[in-house]
């Protein structure tokens, strides 16, 4: 098994997604969680183009949340888009990082993933409220590269 295959188990994914579409009741804001196993590139710069690639550059409100993961690195990224980046505190995604980062110290990778994907959820839902015409923009599954 890949670093990748060993960081989720079937289950354990199925419980991230579940967050993902819990978080995105309450909001028109997108959350997507990205898995690889290394990069030789810069960890933000991959997760920026991660985030192009994912098309999560192109929703209506430019809000968008990735949390990027390469395992082997043991290494994360929390990225926001324009819109969600405009409207948080300035600290917003080092305390969402934080958060990850306790659960992923004691290799609690599950609840790491969806603790961060309720706090984006709740930044997302306080600034860019559900509405009765928002639609799922993006995938909620986890993407893996």
């Amino acid at each position: 098994m890949s670093k990748v295959e060993d960081f989720l188990t079937a289950e354990e994914e199925t419980a991230v997604v579940a967050a993902i579409v819990e978080a995105e009741k309450n909001t028109s804001g997108e959350i997507r969680v990205h898995i690889e196993a290394h990069t030789n590139e810069d960890h933000y710069e991959r997760a920026k183009a991660i985030f192009h690639f994912l098309k999560m550059d192109n929703t209506k409100e430019e809000n968008g949340v990735l949390i990027y993961v390469a395992v082997a690195d043991k290494k994360f990224v929390v990225l926001g888009d324009k819109g969600i980046n405009k409207v948080v505190p300035k600290d917003f995604w080092h305390s969402t990082k934080e958060a990850i980062e306790n659960q992923f110290i004691r290799r609690n990778f599950k609840q790491g993933l969806i603790d961060g994907v309720s706090m984006a959820g709740k930044a997302l839902a306080s600034h860019f409220p559900w509405e009765h015409n928002d639609t799922n923009e993006l995938s909620n599954e986890v993407s893996k590269g």
